[in-house]
């Protein structure tokens, strides 16, 4: 199931700016169709989460997934234009926000909270290595011989993961009386208020942050700096799949071995160093390749301490809600950073954007290094869920 929905959002995610850079080279506006694909994360994932708390989750991952088909066939048949390519980034991102949010919200209740670190390894290995390992350069060799290639097996996808997903044991969604409003700030303030988790969403926020910018423009940076086409954007986006696999085989172990804290400063120490290279590396294809695999492979280790300290020590009838208010905290600010990397590349250069994403994990060193300590995840043990 997540193999198959995850395919089709690595496709149609290669495809969409692809297209988009096919009509204009704006980067303003390229900028702008990422920005339109990330907003949902800020318009509707509060939302989401009181839907996941209150409704089977195994329903919201039919609905996402139904979503994510209907945008794949709209692709597919409408004729090409910038406001297609924004419909449908809006249309993915809506059910990305339901997918993911429903699909965290199930892991403790079906592993364990003491298998998270190990099961959240191998599902974000799925989700955004082994598949998109396979759907960039799929995908860049689908929109080279046909624009439509990639939207078409998008559908497909869709309909498997929709099929799939009734072989989920359906648990009995938690009856509330509360008004939604209320129901979303008692998310919203625990996440706020528990100290170790209101830290890691601050850090995810900058990180967010840049991270919107540089992902909305490595299509520009492709074909304007390391001068490949449509299949050679496929090969980078390769790369960075490439070393989410390559971290998935020691992740849980290495966390394990030397706890959350060490990890995830060292995580960030790793994404400080490699985005800062990436602004000034040479215009090589095969360097950039290496140093967007080495960035996704830190990447990964620190999103798993992320996503299972947040499980760990949030409520079950609370986790949907606490997972989705994080996310709109936090990768809400991936529009915000993709529409100013847009004016920062039309101002100051591609690379620029990079620059600023690397210093703003530079902050990030500085917080866990402060606040993510030993004594502080120890704390946070004492008073976590059983």
């Amino acid at each position: 199931m997540v193999v198959a929905s995850s395919s089709g959002e690595g496709l149609l995610m290669t495809a969409v700016p692809w297209l988009a850079a096919t009509i204009t080279t704006d980067p303003r506006t390229v900028s702008l169709v990422k920005a339109v694909w990330q907003a949902p994360w800020l318009l509707f994932a509060l939302f989401a989460g009181v839907v996941i708390d209150r409704v089977r989750r195994t329903s919201v991952l039919a609905f996402a997934y139904v979503v994510l088909g209907s945008a794949a066939l709209a692709l597919a048949v409408a004729p090409l234009s910038i406001p297609l390519l924004l419909v449908v980034a809006l249309t993915v991102g809506t059910a990305q926000v339901f997918g993911e949010c429903a699909t965290g919200a199930l892991v403790p209740g079906l592993v364990g909270r003491d298998r998270l670190t190990a099961a959240n390894t191998r599902l974000i290995m799925l989700e955004a290595g082994l598949v998109r390992f396979v759907a960039p350069p799929l995908a860049g060799f689908l929109v080279a011989w046909f624009a439509g290639g990639s939207a078409w097996v998008a559908v497909a996808c869709a309909v498997a993961a929709l099929l799939l997903v009734r072989a989920i044991p359906a648990e009995r969604p938690v009856r509330s009386e509360q008004h939604p409003l209320r129901d979303i700030a008692e998310g919203l303030r625990f996440l706020v208020g528990t100290r170790l988790l209101r830290t890691i969403s601050i850090v995810v926020a900058l990180g967010s942050f840049g991270s919107g910018a540089t992902t909305a423009l490595l299509v520009l940076f492709t074909t304007n700096e390391l001068h490949i086409g449509a299949f050679g954007f496929g090969v980078m986006l390769a790369c960075l799949a490439a070393g989410w696999i390559a971290s998935s085989f020691f992740a849980d172990r290495l966390v394990a071995r030397v706890g959350y804290p060490a990890a995830m400063r060292g995580a960030q120490i790793g994404m400080a160093v490699t985005l800062l290279a990436f602004a000034v590396i040479p215009p090589w294809p095969a360097l950039a390749g290496f140093v967007l695999f080495s960035t996704t492979a830190v990447v990964l280790v620190w999103n798993v301490c992320s996503q299972s300290t947040r499980q760990r020590f949030t409520p079950s009838e609370l986790l949907g809600r606490v997972l989705t208010s994080h996310k709109t905290l936090t990768w809400g600010l991936m529009p915000l950073g993709a529409l100013a990397g847009g004016f920062m590349a039309a101002e100051f250069g591609l690379r620029s954007v990079w620059l600023m994403a690397g210093l703003l994990h530079v902050v990030n060193v500085l917080i866990v290094w402060r606040v993510l300590t030993p004594a502080a995840f120890e704390n946070a043990q004492k008073t976590a869920p059983v």
